[in-house]
């Protein structure tokens, strides 16, 4: 009874963990640029305005790029961390304090430098950008690291990973619905004036930055390692394991190249979405739905997921997921200024959206017993930092495109959805709709053709692990006595 107190109070600890920490990365991703092409330099010239929009977004998608090599790295780290607290705790307790404190100086300008020199603004935003990603990205590969080191048991880990999940979408999404009236609020108390002004984003990124660091210190105090025998490999690895590590490990690869091509084509379009409303719906005020589908859904669909990979293989959940999204995207190109065509697209590309997620991070947590079973190393948080490192890169592209096609689409300042143009909708409709549309078929292809690993493969894998671990142990007394 005590064990199951205990286990239900861990699993709401960690649940609870990616409910900061999935609205932290929306915040630090989405919005950051939604900020700077619409408020960071909006008493400047509108020439000169582009040219820093472009500017700040070339920073950010090389920043980005540049810091997918350090995952791997930041993965060994926390994988050779011995404290009295274990692995992956403490990680969260530092993911909680210094990424909160740079998410709200970059929100500020870096504190209004941005209106007083421009130069020193972009010198001190990159310094501050890579800090930002590196210590999120800590917290992050120690975050979904921390799942094979609760339960060695497939299906235990299925529960864990649909409840961060459910509360990553909830985190996530929340911030969708709320970002509008929050920095309308703040605005108009701080300067009022009406909009999305500086004072109200400071505003928005101090309430993400709280809720971020609160969440993440719920993990740290909230939850406890395992101690099994697969886990008891304490040897320390050197960085250049980590990538060998990677590299070895065939199924991760393969899996991380499906969930690559999904993500990119994923944050390609909901990096945009606040354009459609504003731009091509021309409805502003209706952009919460953007985030109250996705709540809604996920809701729905996360919770069932365990129960129904009881009896759907993984492989069939992530293939009609797939299927839903390219619905959804045929309706978004068909009709992109109808509502009720929008709304119902919407609909059917968030619905599978957790499933998708859920079984990739399944895939890649159940890699690690294989790559430890091909190589005789087991790497725990080295494993996952492939995904953390995916979600960069997809975050790359989707600050790039954002900017991109704000700029490109005459999507910045004070146009408005009168302004546009067919030409304008046509290039918002390729590059929001279209070429992530091709993303999602070709993903969809590589997973059903070179991912191997499922269910029923990964507990053989554990059983052999295991009846190996116990052949060496007994060869080990058999010489000792």
């Amino acid at each position: 009874m005590i064990n199951t107190a205990r286990n239900i109070r861990q699993r709401i600890a960690f649940a609870f963990g990616n409910l900061g920490q999935a609205a932290f990365y929306n915040a630090m991703s989405t919005f950051f640029m939604t900020y700077v092409t619409t408020a960071l330099f909006a008493n400047v010239d509108k020439a000169l305005a582009a040219r820093m929009i472009t500017l700040i977004t070339g920073l950010v998608v090389a920043i980005r790029i540049a810091e997918i090599f350090l995952d791997p790295l930041l993965g060994n780290l926390v994988d050779n961390t011995r404290t009295r607290w274990g692995r992956f705790r403490v990680w969260q307790f530092i993911g909680g304090i210094v990424p909160s404190a740079l998410l709200i100086v970059i929100f500020t300008g870096i504190f209004g430098l941005v209106n007083v020199n421009t130069t020193w603004f972009i010198t001190v935003f990159i310094v501050t950008f890579i800090a930002l990603d590196v210590f999120y990205s800590a917290r992050d590969i120690s975050y979904w690291g921390m799942i094979p080191a609760l339960s060695s048991d497939s299906h235990e880990r299925s529960v864990y990973t649909s409840l961060g999940t459910l509360t990553g979408s909830l985190g996530y999404n929340g911030i969708t619905v709320v970002v509008i009236p929050i920095v309308s609020f703040f605005t108009f108390k701080f300067t009022g004036a009406h909009g999305q002004g500086q004072a109200g984003w400071t505003a928005f990124a101090i309430i993400v930055a709280l809720l971020g660091l609160i969440t993440a210190w719920t993990v740290a105090f909230g939850t406890r390692e395992s101690n099994s025998e697969l886990r008891a490999n304490e040897e320390h690895c050197g960085p250049l394991d980590a990538f060998k590590a990677i590299a070895r490990n065939d199924q991760l690869l393969w899996t991380a190249l499906s969930y690559l091509l999904y993500a990119i084509a994923n944050v390609a379009t909901t990096g945009v979405l606040f354009y459609q409303f504003t731009y091509v719906l021309g409805m502003p005020e209706r952009f919460a739905i953007a985030g109250v589908i996705p709540v809604v859904t996920g809701l729905v669909t996360t919770p069932l997921y365990p129960l129904l990979n009881r009896v759907i293989a993984r492989r069939w959940l992530f293939t009609a997921g797939m299927v839903l999204m390219i619905a959804g995207y045929a309706l978004f190109i068909i009709a992109p200024r109808n509502f009720a065509v929008t709304f119902a697209a919407l609909i059917l590309f968030y619905l599978p959206a957790q499933t998708i997620q859920m079984t990739a991070i399944l895939t890649m947590t159940d890699s690690i017993e294989y790559g430890q079973l091909k190589t005789g190393k087991r790497n725990e948080a080295v494993t996952l930092s492939v995904r953390p490192m995916l979600d960069k890169i997809a975050g790359a592209f989707s600050n790039g495109i954002v900017g991109f096609v704000a700029v490109a689409a005459g999507m910045v300042g004070s146009v408005s959805a009168a302004d546009m143009t067919t030409a304008n909708i046509r290039t918002f409709t390729t590059w929001a709709y279209i070429v992530p549309s091709a993303g999602i078929v070709l993903s969809l292809l590589v997973f059903l053709l070179t991912v191997r690993i499922d269910e029923k493969r990964h507990a053989q894998i554990v059983e052999q692990l295991e009846a190996e671990i116990i052949t060496a142990s007994n060869t080990v007394n058999d010489v000792n006595e």
